[in-house]
């Protein structure tokens, strides 16, 4: 069976952002804060480039919602790479989706989302699951949990900043908001709590930024190429990526219940997306 460009685009998309995480657990010596100024600068130069070649104006048209969403996208980008660098990284992945949840709370106020009662079940499900996990593994804290759920609150208010952007602004605007933001407050926290980096820690920052690039770059390719309701879910195979890595190198392993409330949150986010892609 031929795999279609965007289904490969989507998959190739998943496996380099599941790479990126595996890049920052490498180096858990190295601040959260610290390794988001490189992946800033590299994004910085990266966006900008492609704006000043496509002659677009760096600063947009709705400035108040462009620099909303860089700082929530700043917020939620340091509590979650905080997040990776201390829990397994399977189940960090699985805090991650929380988001869509968020997305659609957040939705309500910002963008008029519809929202019926069935989704709110899975909403629940989702969080069950959280418990189950933070309940059983003893390497997950509640202190773990709420920087999940704080992270995944703000990608959720980003994703809405993004919706209310998506016919006022060139999507590299949107995207050049965010280093343009966290440069400043990166390279300033930075200063205060610097750890010089060693050797191959060099090679591992700037992968960090350029895996981030090409898998934003793959992934609005899938979406222009194929219907968004075909390649979206296949995002969440990141998982099955994450269990991979974790276990390979990390030696990261669960009890049966914590792949249980793994399954359950992947379940409910799977559902309430299909859900919400039916009543569109």
């Amino acid at each position: 069976m031929r795999i279609s460009q965007g289904v490969l685009y989507m998959l190739l998309a998943s496996f380099i952002f599941t790479l990126m995480k595996v890049f920052v657990k490498l180096i858990p010596h190295i601040p959260a804060i610290e390794i988001i100024l490189f992946r800033s600068i590299i994004s910085f130069g990266i966006s900008l480039y492609f704006l000043r070649r496509q002659r677009v104006s760096v600063w947009g048209n709705n400035k108040p919602i462009l620099l909303g969403r860089g700082i929530s996208g700043a917020v939620a980008l340091v509590t979650y790479f905080s997040l990776l660098q201390q829990i397994p990284l399977a189940t960090a992945s699985t805090l991650q989706y929380l988001s869509p949840i968020f997305t659609t709370v957040i939705g309500i106020f910002l963008v008029g989302e519809r929202v019926k009662p069935v989704q709110f079940l899975f909403f629940a499900l989702s969080f069950v699951g959280i418990l189950i996990i933070q309940g059983f593994d003893s390497r997950v804290n509640s202190i773990h949990l709420l920087m999940g759920i704080l992270a995944s609150v703000f990608m959720g208010l980003a994703y809405n900043f993004i919706r209310k952007l998506k016919t006022s602004e060139h999507p590299l605007v949107i995207i050049f908001y965010f280093p343009l933001v966290m440069l400043p407050i990166s390279a300033v926290w930075s200063s205060f709590i610097w750890v010089q980096p060693q050797g191959y820690d060099w090679l591992v920052l700037i992968a960090v930024g350029l895996c981030t690039q090409a898998a934003q770059f793959l992934m609005t390719k899938s979406y222009q190429q194929e219907e968004l309701n075909k390649v979206s879910i296949l995002s969440y195979i990141s998982i099955i990526y994450s269990l991979s890595f974790g276990y390979i190198l990390f030696n990261e392993t669960y009890d049966f219940i914590i792949y249980g409330g793994m399954a359950l949150v992947l379940i409910s986010v799977i559902l309430n997306v299909r859900f919400k892609r039916k009543i569109a």
